[in-house]
């Protein structure tokens, strides 16, 4: 089964690299028309530029999650989307005994508040069209805690209730909202630090005993951002190789 977005209005936040990109390159093969946002608005044009030379519908914009006049000025204008992909997120690691609460505070108004925001902006449109599909981006850490990630795993633990409580709230204007958890990815940012002892140990405790791959994430997330998921919403979907169901 082809899953096929054509016709369909995808926004994809934080897309000027890693996971962000990676989703807004897997709507565009599928046939929707994608905006790639972030706070880089020469990194998101320069990647809807190499879509449409590959004959892919794509424009970008520059979006900082954390400012409403931001938000309200990149929707502005805009058509209502069929599609969001809430993504935009940062990693904020540290000690939780030596983290600055500034610090802690940042990594929480763009991991949920930011994520809030924009849901609540695309939402909009999304009800005066009809309904739509929004896919928050969480993470393992938001059901599973690890060390020195307290801020994130906070945040995104949050991310997990909240798109529970938006599915509640918006399934009467045919909003689905669902979240997407991944667990660790091999990217280039992370392939030095699992190629040492400590990587290495990590990944004998995936059951899969393996890391995911971003081809990995494909089929999950063309599944919540289409009609496939029609009767879908609130669901929390892992994507992490079994590493959540591994013993402690």
């Amino acid at each position: 089964m082809r899953i096929t977005l054509e016709g369909k209005r995808a926004l994809v936040t934080g897309a000027s690299g890693g996971l962000g990109l990676h989703f807004a390159q897997v709507l565009a093969e599928a046939g929707a028309e994608v905006t790639l946002a972030a706070r880089r608005a020469d990194v998101v044009e320069a990647e809807a530029d190499a879509l449409r030379r590959a004959r892919r519908k794509a424009d970008a914009g520059a979006l900082d999650v954390t400012s409403g006049d931001g938000i309200a000025d990149f929707f502005a204008g805009r058509p209502a989307f069929d599609i969001l992909v809430n993504n935009a997120g940062i990693a904020g690691e540290g000690a939780a005994l030596d983290m600055e609460t500034d610090a802690f505070r940042g990594v929480v108004d763009t991991n949920l508040t930011g994520v809030f925001a924009v849901a609540q902006a695309a939402g909009r449109g999304m009800r005066e069209a009809g309904g739509g599909s929004i896919v928050n981006i969480a993470s393992i850490l938001g059901l599973r805690v690890a060390g020195h990630v307290a801020a994130y795993a906070a945040s995104k633990a949050a991310v997990v209730q909240l798109t529970k409580a938006l599915a509640l709230e918006w399934a009467r204007h045919g909003i689905r909202v669902n979240a997407l958890c991944p667990g660790y990815i091999e990217t280039p940012i992370n392939e030095a630090f699992f190629a040492t002892e400590a990587g290495k140990a990590l990944v004998r405790r995936i059951p899969q005993r393996r890391l995911g791959r971003l081809a990995d994430l494909d089929g999950p997330l063309l599944l919540l951002a289409s009609e496939h998921s029609a009767y879908m919403t609130g669901a929390v979907v892992a994507v992490d190789g079994g590493h959540l169901v591994s013993g402690l």
